[in-house]
C-alpha cells in the first residue's frame, strides 16, 4: 500500500529513472511500478483464507458467508466504478472535477466507515443513508466526455478497486465452494492461468465477462495457494520446508514468465500478459518469504511499524490520496518545480506517502477507518 501511494505520487515527477515508472503499453518491459498492483492482488489472496476461515470458525452459515463475500465484492466494484468515471469527467459538467471527486470520496467514508458498536443505530443509519444519497446525487450531476458529446457514467473499465473486487469475488466464491481444498484450488489456478495464456497466444477467441483474460484472478488465486501451503506446513510443524518450497515456486514462476515472454505478447502490465502475471507472482512470493523470515523468525515486526496503518487500514490509505490530490487541485496549488523533479521529487513522493499513512494512523486512534 505504501509503494502504491508512492508510485502514484511519483508518476508526475519529471526526470526520474525509467525503471521506476510504468512501462509503456507498447513496450515489452517491466517497470518497478508495474510490480505493485499484481503484488496487491496476490496479497488479497494471501489474506482471503484467513478471513473466510475466521467466519467459518465463528459458526457462520454458508449463506451468510456467501452474502458477506458478495456485499464486499460489490462494494469494491461501486468504488471502482466511480473512480473510473472520474477519469472521464468533463470540464463542461456542473461541478468542478475536484468538487465531484471530494464529494464521492466523502460519501465512501460515510457508507463504509467502521462505525463503533456503541454508536446509536439511528445515527449510524443516518450517516450511511447520507453517503448513499450523496453518491446518487453525484451520479445525477455527472457528465463525462466532451461538451459536444456528453456521456453519463459507464464502466470504461473497472478501476483498480473494481479489478480487485472481481478477482476477490471469483476467488472467494471458489474457495468457499471447494471448502479450502488445496488440490482443488491448485486446479482452479491452473485453469485461470491457462485462460490467461490462451488469451494472449491467440488460442481463445473470447474473454470471459467476469475474469477477462484471467490475469487478476490468477494472481489472487496464487496468493490463496501460497497461504494454504504456509498454513499447512506451519500446522504440521514443518516450517523448515517452507523456505525451499516458496523459493522453488517463486523461481519457477519467474522462469515460466521469461519462457512465455516471446510467445504471449511479451511483458506488459497494461495488456496483463502471462509473462507479467508469472514474473510478478514469483517476485511477490520471494519478497513474502523474506518478510516471513524478518517478522516471524527474526522478530523484526517493529521495522514495519512506521507504515503499519497501511496494513491495518488499507482501504482508508488507498482513498487518502484522493483528498490530497483534489484539495490541491481545488485550491489551484501546484508543487514547485524543484520538488517535482528528479531525486527531490522522489523524496517528496516518499515523504507524502509516509505522511498520508501517518495521518491514517492518527485517524485510527479516533476510530476513523473504512471497513468492507
Amino acid at each position: 500500500m505504501f509503494l502504491m501511494i508512492f508510485v502514484n505520487e511519483s508518476s508526475g515527477v519529471k526526470d526520474i529513472p525509467l525503471w521506476i515508472e510504468h512501462a509503456e503499453a507498447s513496450a515489452d518491459a517491466l517497470g518497478f511500478a508495474d510490480i505493485i498492483f499484481p503484488a496487491f492482488l496476490l496479497i488479497v489472496g494471501l489474506s482471503l483464507p484467513f478471513a473466510i476461515n475466521n467466519k467459518i470458525n465463528q459458526g457462520k452459515s454458508f449463506a451468510s458467508i456467501l452474502t458477506y463475500i458478495l456485499i464486499r465484492g460489490a462494494s469494491l466494484l461501486i468504488i471502482g466504478f466511480y473512480h473510473v468515471n472520474l477519469e472521464e469527467y468533463s470540464p463542461a459538467a456542473l461541478l468542478p472535477k475536484a468538487v465531484w471527486a471530494l464529494a464521492i470520496t466523502f460519501a465512501f467514508f460515510l457508507i463504509w466507515l467502521d462505525y463503533p458498536d456503541s454508536m446509536p443505530k439511528n445515527r449510524k443509519h443516518l450517516s450511511i443513508g447520507g453517503g448513499i444519497f450523496l453518491l446518487i446525487a453525484m451520479a445525477i450531476l455527472y457528465k463525462g466526455g466532451t461538451a459536444e458529446q456528453p456521456v453519463w457514467m459507464k464502466p470504461y473499465w473497472w478501476g483498480i478497486l473494481g479489478i480487485i473486487g472481481w478477482s476477490y469475488l471469483v476467488c472467494a466464491v471458489l474457495y468457499l465452494f471447494c471448502r479450502g481444498n488445496l488440490y482443488i484450488l491448485i486446479t482452479c489456478w491452473l485453469i485461470l492461468a491457462l485462460i490467461n495464456i490462451g488469451s494472449h497466444m491467440g488460442l481463445m477467441g473470447l474473454k470471459f465477462w467476469v475474469i477477462g483474460d484471467g490475469a487478476s484472478a490468477t494472481l489472487t488465486m496464487g496468493g490463496i495457494i501460497i497461504s494454504g501451503i504456509y498454513t499447512q506446513l506451519t500446522a504440521r510443524g514443518k516450517t523448515q520446508r517452507l523456505w525451499l518450497i516458496l523459493s522453488l515456486i517463486g523461481i519457477v514462476l519467474i522462469t515460466a514468465g521469461l519462457l512465455l515472454r516471446p510467445y504471449a505478447d511479451g511483458i506488459s502490465k497494461i495488456h496483463s500478459t502471462p509473462a507479467w502475471v508469472f514474473i510478478c507472482s514469483g517476485i511477490t512470493i520471494l519478497v513474502f518469504e523474506i518478510v516471513i523470515f524478518l517478522v516471524d523468525v527474526k522478530g523484526k515486526k517493529n521495522w514495519f511499524k512506521w507504515i503499519s496503518p497501511a496494513g491495518t487500514s488499507t482501504l482508508t490509505c488507498y482513498l487518502m490520496p484522493y483528498f490530497q490530490v483534489f484539495l490541491l487541485q481545488l485550491f489551484l496549488i501546484k508543487y514547485p518545480l524543484f520538488i517535482n523533479t528528479g531525486t527531490a521529487g522522489l523524496l517528496r513522493s516518499f515523504a507524502i506517502s509516509f505522511l498520508l499513512i501517518a495521518l491514517v494512523g492518527l485517524l485510527e486512534k479516533k476510530r476513523i477507518r473504512l471497513k468492507l
